[in-house]
């Protein structure tokens, strides 16, 4: 049997659980959080007391933030380009609708809040050139992505397992650092979407675990590729209003850097998480060409952490178009 047929023979296999999968890691429509939740109620006679208020919050909120803040909403809002590249994936049929593409659908639907909520706070807040953030979004979705899985289920969960833990990083230092400048609401939201984010990367990465089990050794030379060409964000095309592709993405990396949101340290720590997670280096039964992948993943954290360590960061902010140089402090 072919790879490809192996990898849809082990996909049905997974999707024989799917039901328990999506009770498990999802939320049910009427049970989840929704964005309103979070966000001045516009039918309320009070709404612009509570906006005037959220926008007072938000002066208080350094430049590097802002444009943290940013990037991240426009990663979430590119949601588009996300599902249809998951769709394409052998094993999901949405064709036919079968159990993975059910996954899909309502994993995108929980997804989808976290970018309807960070955009609306935007644009109360009063901090930001809105046009310019979503010119940003609408050549990000134009553009695409590639990630470099293909159509391969077993890279591109490793992939997600890898991505949903950094954005839950990331969003949970945002929520940290919002409350540390006393913004309670802008707090309260960021660490709910790093909570989906959890849940999320639980989820894939418990599908890793189960492919681990019925063909470790396709599963570990995937594991391997991926870590070897590195995982590239889903928003590494950043670019703002007449710049060329990806021209942004390294400023606003600075800028997550410089305030600790994420770092090239928190990229090996995943890196451990997962080897640790997958039980890596207990792994038995695997080909030689497999050993050999597990032995360069269990090496490759000390690597990554020398290269680490040279790594400098500009100590001065670039100065986006999606925040004002009058925003900076």
């Amino acid at each position: 049997m072919s790879i490809k047929n192996v990898r849809l023979e082990v996909m049905r296999l997974l999707e024989k659980d799917i039901d328990t999968f999506v009770d498990k890691y999802l939320i049910p429509v009427d049970t989840i959080w929704q964005p309103s939740d979070f966000l001045p109620d516009s039918e309320n006679e009070n709404f612009l007391e509570e906006v005037k208020e959220l926008r007072e919050l938000a002066k208080e909120m350094p430049y590097d933030f802002w444009v943290v803040l940013v990037g991240d909403t426009i990663t979430e809002e590119a949601l588009p380009t996300y599902e249809s590249w998951l769709m394409d994936v052998e094993g999901i049929d949405q064709i036919e609708r079968n159990g993975w593409s059910r996954w899909v659908r309502h994993w995108t639907g929980e997804e989808n809040r976290h970018g309807d909520v960070l955009n609306k706070y935007l644009y109360l807040s009063g901090r930001v050139n809105m046009k310019e953030v979503e010119r940003t979004t609408h050549h990000l979705i134009n553009d695409g992505f590639d990630i470099g899985t293909d159509t391969d289920p077993y890279k591109n969960f490793v992939y997600t397992s890898f991505q949903e833990l950094a954005t839950y990083i990331s969003h949970n230092r945002v929520a940290k650092l919002a409350k540390k400048y006393g913004n309670q609401r802008l707090a309260k939201m960021c660490k709910i979407i790093s909570g989906d984010e959890m849940r999320h990367h639980q989820a894939y990465s418990e599908f890793v675990k189960r492919i681990f089990e019925v063909d470790p050794s396709q599963m570990m030379l995937a594991f391997q590729y991926m870590m070897k060409q590195k995982i590239i964000m889903p928003a590494h095309f950043l670019r703002e209003s007449g710049q060329k592709l990806g021209a942004a993405w390294e400023q606003f990396s600075d800028s997550a850097q410089r305030i600790g949101v994420y770092t090239s340290y928190d990229y090996v720590d995943i890196i451990q998480k997962l080897i640790a997670k997958w039980q890596v280096d207990k792994m038995t039964g695997l080909t030689d060409e497999a050993e050999k992948a597990r032995d360069y993943l269990m090496k490759l954290p000390a690597r990554m952490l020398r290269i680490s360590e040279r790594i400098t960061i500009p100590k001065e902010s670039h100065i986006f178009k999606w925040v004002e140089p009058a925003t900076a402090r």
